[in-house]
């Protein structure tokens, strides 16, 4: 296969066996197209860590194939779209968690926030979407938490003999008094998204559609970070950034009825955590350093 090199950048250093699963995947496509009866097409969707594909079942209904070497993330969002049953997100059709497969329906434009240029509207569109994967927890779920994402920090003291590495001491600093603090005074918890940002807001025939949730268990406030963070291609070219977040989260504050000061603190931590995440995956300088721009922005807005 033809894979962007990007993408076998991707899957070989995050995941174990991510290599072999890559030599392996043709196999997998046709094993597919035999279990499900469909075809898949040649891909035209931006690869990242999955394998992301058009197909069509044999009534010619048009659907997206996903696969992705299997891992509690991939679960997890398998468990998100079963419980979300196409309230809001894109609607699964069928998967098997331990293959790493998913069947989605196909949504139609199904063009990107980013295509809108008002980025007021953007904002609005995407607190909207928020509300609506806010869901009550059931009794037994296997999300992770909030709190056991945040322990990557711990990881990234550890990783560097307890300093920082390349990462500004202060912002970690921060990070990590922020995670302790806001944990500790959390409001009740809920489902979460947990990277909801403009690229993962599709448009439909029923208006926006959220795609790839995480699924992670927090209070709502958490939830904001990554839209302040997107779109990252455009964002950071933007000149008055510290003038544009502060006016998304004026709109969020006001859209979500959530404090505008923990919005603001959760975002900070949450930058610091991606950057380390963005790190510990072997991305390039370039996407993280970006991200700590942000975390100094959201150290200034008041």
């Amino acid at each position: 296969m033809n894979l962007p090199p990007h993408f076998t950048k991707t899957v070989t250093s995050t995941f174990t066996g991510g290599a072999e699963w890559l030599t392996h995947l043709p196999n997998l496509l046709a094993e597919c197209e035999r279990r499900w009866d469909l075809t898949v097409q040649p891909t035209n969707f931006t690869l990242s860590y999955n394998y992301v594909a058009p197909a069509t079942l044999a009534d010619g209904t048009e659907i997206v194939l996903k696969v992705g070497v299997p891992n509690r993330e991939l679960r997890t969002e398998i468990e998100a779209l079963r419980l979300y049953a196409g309230r809001g997100c894109v609607r699964l059709l069928d998967a098997d968690p331990e293959q790493g497969v998913l069947l989605l329906a196909r949504l139609h434009p199904g063009e990107m926030l980013t295509t809108l240029t008002d980025d007021d509207e953007a904002t609005r569109i995407a607190a909207l979407a928020m509300q609506t994967l806010w869901w009550q927890l059931p009794a037994e779920h296997n999300f992770p938490s909030v709190a056991d994402w945040g322990d990557g920090l711990a990881e990234l003291r550890e990783a560097f003999g307890g300093g920082t590495g390349p990462f500004e001491g202060r912002l970690v600093d921060t990070a990590v008094s922020l995670f302790t603090d806001l944990l500790a005074s959390s409001d009740e918890p809920v489902l979460l998204h947990g990277d909801l940002h403009h690229y993962n807001i599709l448009s439909s025939s029923d208006g926006w559609q959220v795609i790839d949730p995480k699924g992670v268990v927090g209070e709502p406030a958490y939830e904001v970070g990554a839209l302040l963070r997107n779109p990252i291609a455009t964002i950071f070219d933007e000149p008055d950034l510290k003038g544009i977040t502060a006016r998304r989260l004026d709109i969020l504050a006001e859209t979500l009825s959530i404090d505008r000061e923990r919005m603001r603190q959760w975002s900070l931590a949450q930058a610091v955590l991606s950057v380390w995440w963005s790190y510990e995956d072997g991305g390039d300088s370039a996407d993280w350093e970006l991200t700590m721009r942000l975390a100094n922005v959201l150290l200034e807005v008041s």
